[in-house]
């Protein structure tokens, strides 16, 4: 039996040293990180070169994988499905996707600008693999109905955290121990 392969798919600011993914992939016995390779850059807003990061550590994976993907890594994730189909997807943990087709606060991109960088519409298929859409109840990146509807597209189990924000260093999130635990259900 093989252990799956963590693919950790990180959001629009892609790699930051205190997240909880980064904290996690550390901690990984089986992991790859899409913004390692190649770089994707925090300025880099195509969502075609995203899903191509995706699916370029897809390819270099022998064996199942279990996709943590967080914020706009999410939908990141979901064009990636949308586009590809892999034997071998153990699961997916998306941890609170932010909602790219509502105006974001100062200081993250336009509508305009995603929608010109191929991330709207967002893809709202089944994803043709199990998945845990954990959402925030305070998200300022998303209202709680707008996930829930995203996990029911999806066809994913939705998992409540109560307020936890973003679920990023902003929200005082480093580690983040029930991602092991929601990984660990995809074993």
């Amino acid at each position: 039996m093989f252990v799956p392969t963590v693919v950790i798919v990180p959001g629009l600011r892609d790699y930051v040293a205190d997240h909880w993914q980064t904290l996690l992939e550390s901690e990984l016995i089986k992991s790859r990180s899409v913004c390692s390779v190649p770089p994707l850059g925090r300025k880099d807003l195509s969502c075609a070169r995203r899903v191509a990061g995706i699916q370029n550590v897809v390819e270099r994976v022998n064996g199942p994988i279990t996709f943590v993907a967080h914020s706009g890594g999410v939908i990141a994730l979901a064009h990636w499905a949308n586009q590809y189909r892999r034997p071998g997807v153990a699961g997916a943990v998306l941890a609170t996707p932010a909602d790219l087709e509502t105006p974001l606060p100062e200081g993250y991109p336009a509508i305009e600008d995603l929608r010109s960088n191929g991330w709207l519409p967002i893809p709202r298929i089944k994803l043709g693999f199990p998945s845990l859409v954990a959402a925030s109840s305070n998200d300022p990146l998303a209202a709680f109905e707008r996930v829930e509807q995203l996990a029911r597209d999806w066809d994913s189990e939705l998992i409540s955290l109560g307020a936890v924000g973003h679920l990023n260093p902003g929200s005082g999130f480093g580690v983040w121990p029930l991602a092991a635990e929601l990984i660990a259900q995809f074993d």
